[in-house]
């Protein structure tokens, strides 16, 4: 089973979206048959076996093992992966490509594009079993005037330009570098400092 797994296609975010395929899936991160997920969630055998069909049909859940019970066999399947990650640019396809570092939509985009990149060199270095060698930053910083994130851009860019070709080795192993800033979510009372 694999780790993480990019969904995006638009039919197998659908099959993936639904509420109760969502239970299921969580359910079979350990393998079991449809009955046995039925009797768990509480709905009925046939509308999970409905269920397990289309989930199997769009590759997100796999066949572990058929054995015979009752004069019937009985399947037990399991997730094709631990989490599953929508590709935020299935879910809407109206970015546009802006280039104004400053646009809500261009940071969107940038964002979409390092998720729908990162989890696929991830799954793909999971089945080379090697590790995807990553970083990341994340920094909180609290601006007096709206123009001062112009400015703090400029200079943070700059910063960046300056250690980004110190270490840059022709022939080297490329890695984008991407930063972004947005406003914090807003903190509930009690917690501000």
């Amino acid at each position: 089973m694999a780790e993480l797994a990019l969904v995006d296609e638009p039919e197998r975010v659908r099959v993936a979206l639904s509420p109760p395929r969502r239970r299921i899936l969580e359910r079979l991160r350990e393998p079991a048959s449809a009955a046995q997920v039925a009797a768990e969630l509480g709905l009925p055998r046939q509308r999970v076996g409905y269920h397990f069909k289309v989930l199997e049909q769009a590759g997100l859940i796999e066949l572990v093992e058929e054995r015979p019970r009752r004069g019937c066999v009985e399947r037990l399947m399991r997730a094709t992966a631990s989490a599953f990650l929508v590709d935020p640019g299935v879910l809407n396809e109206t970015f546009t490509a802006i280039a104004d570092r400053h646009a809500a939509e261009h940071l969107v985009e940038v964002a979409a594009g390092t998720v729908r990149e990162v989890a696929r060199m991830s799954a793909n270095a999971e089945r080379q079993g090697v590790r995807l060698l990553t970083f990341t930053l994340e920094a909180e910083v609290r601006f007096a005037e709206p123009g001062d994130v112009h400015e703090f851009t400029d200079q943070l860019a700059a910063a960046v330009a300056e250690v980004a070709a110190r270490f840059d080795t022709p022939g080297g192993r490329r890695y984008r570098l991407v930063a972004g800033g947005h406003p914090a979510p807003a903190e509930p009372r009690g917690e501000r400092s």
